[in-house]
């Protein structure tokens, strides 16, 4: 880990007036209300923070004891400094923890509860990484300079020169029908039948999760998740009162065995997947998997939410099976977004179902916020009406492939293990060897926003592995950064989990 200058450390006063001791204080603090250092962590060693920021043990120590009596930290005899449990501090007064910060997913079979479910200190930092991308090799989306602010402005160009009187409106639950009509077009490309009625736009696919949970889940069901796999829906689904239990990966795949186990002993609501390049270990399903699963579905009758986010990413001929294709929308209900191929804040995506479930859907839509944003979503049909669009997908996915081996081999030669060789996407899943939450606290040290393995698992159990983003992993200082890290870690013994 590179020192950080005392002068550097953020505060909410001017350093030169407080002791190395209160600027030291105040370093732990922003750190642990931020989540780098998480409940339950080991702090830095008095000895390594001491070389690293250039300060005597003895301010160390001094510092670390002022965290114990504010209650940041626990002191234990012999092993040292750790992050107390279940924390929130603001100013040194108790404050209660957000309801949105975290979570319980209970989908163990012993019913112990599992750690709390926090992503809020990676959200928060990754909108300090967004102008710096490259320093990002944990974001989930790929860097501005890839995207094409020029489809994204001419088409609101275009739209400008439209009486602005069609924008004055509240809009159609549903959403713009043009864009419903355009997606169903896109849809039948993928032998997918849908009409327009079986199409609600939404404001992207966290949106789409939380309307599907409302109607859907009830306190006490059981929702089938992959382990690992995205995490911010772990949260949306516990607060519904679900029981999250996570299905395993191998290198090809869902383990289906496992699949079949947990829908016998647990009879799931819903099962969410992504069925191609899924997040994060980059797998897509064959077709033999993707039948599979439909037969489970029927047997135990649950749902399939199929989250196909990053399928713009997938160049024509992938070997990738969706499971809409199979089904045409009776038991499986299909998300997609254009969020991860024009931009980040451009809200707009959309559930294809059934039209019993489209018509709930709308309806819940209309209940927590009425309308999505129509201009958002007359911006998008122009995007996809104008011809460019299919161009500007083919240049991401070359772009993605110049770099995806460049980065495999930096992670390798930095002593990571990748879970599998995916040949589209923009995600590899690694092991790193060591303690994924401690390599991300000391990342963030770094400069780098890095993700951990703990954050995809419905449980946040202790693990090895991370997820790199192959489009920010360009940073020349990442691979020597990576390297001391784990090498350090090696020559002191091996991973502290």
């Amino acid at each position: 880990m590179s020192a950080v200058p005392l002068d550097q450390i953020p505060a909410p006063h001017d350093a030169a007036t407080l002791t190395l001791v209160d600027q030291l204080v105040q370093w732990g603090r922003r750190r642990i209300e931020e989540r780098v250092f998480r409940p339950g962590m080991r702090m830095p060693s008095i000895r390594k923070l001491a070389l690293d920021k250039g300060v005597s043990r003895f301010t160390v120590v001094e510092a670390y004891e002022r965290l114990v009596a504010q209650g940041y930290l626990d002191s234990r005899r012999g092993s040292g400094f750790y992050v107390r449990e279940r924390l929130a501090l603001v100013a040194g007064e108790r404050a209660p923890a957000a309801a949105g910060a975290s979570a319980r997913a209970d989908g163990n079979a012993a019913g112990a509860a599992p750690p709390t479910i926090d992503v809020v200190w990676l959200l928060r930092n990754m909108l300090h990484t967004s102008t710096r991308p490259e320093k990002g090799p944990g974001l989930g989306y790929l860097p501005a300079r890839w995207l094409d602010g020029e489809l994204l402005t001419g088409a609101m160009r275009s739209l400008g020169r439209q009486s602005g009187t069609q924008l004055l409106g509240f809009g159609s639950p549903q959403g713009f029908l043009p864009l419903r009509q355009q997606l169903q077009t896109r849809m039948a490309e993928l032998e997918i039948g849908a009409t327009p009625e079986q199409i609600v736009l939404v404001s992207g696919i966290t949106q789409a999760i939380d309307l599907l949970a409302r109607i859907y889940v009830q306190p006490g069901d059981t929702v089938v998740v992959g382990d690992p796999a995205w995490f911010q829906m772990f949260g949306r689904f516990a607060s519904q009162g679900a029981r999250l239990v996570g299905m395993p990966y191998t290198p090809e795949g869902p383990d289906l065995d496992a699949l079949e186990a947990l829908v016998e002993t647990w009879q799931p609501k819903m099962l969410v997947i992504n069925s191609v390049l899924q997040n994060p270990t980059g797998t897509s399903l064959t077709a033999a998997q993707a039948f599979r699963i439909l037969r489970l579905a029927e047997q135990h009758d649950f749902i399939v939410v199929e989250d196909d986010i990053y399928g713009d990413l997938c160049p024509a001929g992938y070997p990738a099976t969706r499971l809409a294709s199979l089904d045409q929308l009776r038991r499986v209900i299909y998300l997609g977004s254009f969020s991860k191929t024009l931009a980040p804040n451009l809200r707009v995506g959309y559930i294809a179902s059934a039209p019993d479930v489209a018509q709930a859907v709308a309806d819940q839509k209309m209940l927590v916020g009425m309308t999505s944003p129509e201009l958002n979503e007359r911006v998008l049909y122009r995007v996809l009406t104008e011809g460019h669009y299919r161009r500007h997908v083919e240049r991401l996915r070359a772009r993605l492939d110049g770099v995806r081996d460049k980065a495999a081999r930096m992670l390798e030669r930095a002593g990571c293990r990748l879970f599998s060789a995916p040949g589209a996407g923009m995600f590899l899943w690694a092991d790193t060897g060591v303690d994924a939450d401690a390599l991300t606290a000391a990342g963030h040290e770094a400069g780098f926003l890095l993700t951990p393995g703990s954050l995809f698992s419905p449980h946040q159990s202790p693990t090895t592995w991370m997820r790199f983003n192959i489009a920010n992993c360009g940073d020349p200082a990442l691979p020597a950064f990576l390297g001391d890290y784990l090498g350090g870690v090696e020559r002191r013994g091996g991973a502290q989990m």
